[in-house]
């Protein structure tokens, strides 16, 4: 019996299961429920907050926030150049880190602090976003979105008493949003003086201690404690507005400030060679700095005088006195046609001893190269006088905070005068009919200033600095500044047309000293311009 109720069994297993089967596909296919609805689609954009978050946990900053705009560009540039970046800012950071180790280990009786292994990994940090503000002093602020998961290897050994310990940080993550200053912007590349990093709200860090191999985070407390501790420490020195000030170039130099005054007093010149037919000439000088936009300055013509005497001053403002030279070329006046040139000769600045006055007769030369013939012909002398006054120490702007003031006028300035600085930032949105290759003009006092023209640009930027040495202060004067375009084809059609102009009045720099504003170009639909004025008494 027991053997026919093992298979009947089996048998009925068999039967049940393939039932079971069939009857199951019968229900499958044939029978659907009721209560099943179609899944409803819905936009993002029709989405809540918290349903788009739980859908994309990690949502990028410049799609949350429209100020912030993509750099993936960045991020590639990143990628490809990490593995070198990463020997430089290590090699730059043991440099760095060198000295201040060995000055500071003596205090605790240690015998050595070592780097065995340091590398940033092989994980770039990657840039979410980055919002970058516009201001109208020079200057560029940028504020990128910072996240760096990366795999470092940093192993230091720190040997005293004849043991040694190896401590190791791996797993580093931060998560930072920075603001990087980079001011005052100049004309010198890397085209900025000074970068000033500063936090916006305090960073995410974390990271792996090991010690002897053991993972001291792991110690329960521990971890918040130093993790908390190091977010407050990096808070206090760089949470905005205090700042990092990295300089990379020295500002006077950068920005070509004045550093002195030249005081140029051209006395007379003799033994001057006939030019004109009745056996005379009619000399005058006309002196220019080198590596300088300003135009010459001519002294008066002596009419039929081979050794005229004109006693006449100028002064000039000195930007590099190592490398300019003041250039004398003496001409003779021609009522018609184009003046006949005399002479000329050089004198280096870097020759002249500081508040020394120097009289020099020089040479009238055909031209500079000693080893030209031409030069041994007499043609005469001029006799000069020249005084170097170098601007003093506390004259000198030693950080971007005093190239925003204002700085004292050079010595020499006339009492109750001062120097009228004229600072051509840029213009926006100027247009001709004809042709648009902007360049400012300035007209004050009957006197004439020039930028360079900037080809095909309705938004130039110009960046040039223009002085005027005045006898009293321009209270109720104005100063006309106009924008002008010049054709580049030669031709008499629209060779040149006004883009706009303003007139602005000096009582206020005059009394705020310092005045930096956008102003709309009259007989302009949408131009402006930016011009920055200061009045530099002594």
């Amino acid at each position: 019996m027991g053997f026919f109720s093992t298979i009947l069994g089996f048998c009925g297993f068999g039967v049940g299961v393939s039932l079971g089967l069939v009857v199951g596909y019968y229900l499958f296919i044939y029978f659907q429920p009721d209560d099943v609805k179609d899944p409803v689609i819905r936009p993002l954009v029709e989405q809540d907050t918290e349903t788009l978050q739980r859908l994309l946990p990690e949502i990028p900053i410049w799609v949350k926030n429209p100020d912030y705009d993509r750099v993936d560009w960045l991020n590639m540039f990143l990628r490809h150049m990490w593995p070198y970046l990463d020997k430089a800012i290590c090699k730059t950071a043991k440099n760095i880190a060198k000295p201040i180790i060995a000055e500071q280990i003596p205090k605790y009786k240690i015998d050595s602090v070592e780097f065995e292994k340091l590398t940033l990994g092989t994980l770039p940090p990657t840039f979410q976003g980055m919002k970058v503000y516009v201001t109208d002093e020079k200057e560029l602020i940028m504020e990128p979105s910072l996240k760096w998961a990366g795999n470092p290897n940093i192993t230091v050994a720190v040997k005293a008493f004849a043991l040694k310990a190896t401590v190791q940080v791996v797993d580093l993550q931060v998560f930072a949003s920075p603001r990087i200053t980079l001011k005052p912007l100049v004309p010198s590349f890397p085209c900025f003086a000074k970068i000033f990093v500063s936090l916006m709200e305090k960073p995410h860090i974390d990271f792996g201690l090991k010690l002897v191999g053991a993972d001291l985070m792991s110690i329960p407390g521990l971890y918040r404690f130093v993790q908390e501790l190091i977010k407050d420490q990096v808070a206090s020195m760089y949470l905005w507005p205090k700042t990092l000030e990295i300089p990379i170039l020295d500002l006077t130099k950068a920005m070509r400030r004045p550093v002195g005054i030249l005081h140029v007093k051209v006395l007379r010149a003799m033994k001057l060679k006939k030019k004109d037919l009745l056996g005379a000439s009619d000399p005058y000088v006309k002196l220019k700095l080198t590596e300088d936009k300003l135009p010459s300055k001519k002294t008066t013509v002596k009419h039929r005088n081979l050794n005229p005497e004109w006693n006449e001053e100028f002064n000039f403002v000195i930007k590099e006195p190592e490398s300019q030279a003041l250039e004398l070329h003496v001409y003779d006046w021609e009522q018609v046609g184009k003046h006949e040139k005399m002479g000329m000769n050089v004198i280096p600045l870097k020759e002249l001893p500081p508040e020394e006055p120097k009289e020099m007769t020089l040479n009238l030369l055909k031209t500079m190269d000693p080893n030209n013939p031409v030069n041994d012909k007499l043609r005469g002398q001029l006799v000069v006088e020249l005084t170097y006054k170098p601007f003093k120490e506390e004259e000198m702007p030693v950080g971007f905070e005093e190239s925003n003031a204002v700085q004292k006028a050079p010595e020499g300035t006339p009492a109750g005068g001062g120097m009228l600085a004229v600072i051509v930032h840029e213009a926006q949105d100027v247009e001709g009919k004809h042709h648009t290759n902007p360049y400012v003009r300035i007209l004050f006092r009957g006197e004439e200033r020039k930028t360079k023209p900037v080809k095909k640009n309705r938004d130039p930027r110009w960046e040039e600095e223009f002085h005027f040495t005045l006898d009293e202060p321009p209270t109720n004067e104005r100063m006309h500044i106009e924008v002008l375009s010049a054709s580049s084809r030669i031709g008499l059609l629209h060779p040149k047309e006004s883009l706009g102009y303003v007139d602005i009045s000096l009582a206020d720099v005059v009394s705020n000293k310092r005045i930096n504003e956008k102003y709309h170009l009259i007989d302009s639909k949408n131009g402006r311009i930016q011009i920055e004025l200061q009045w530099r008494t002594s």
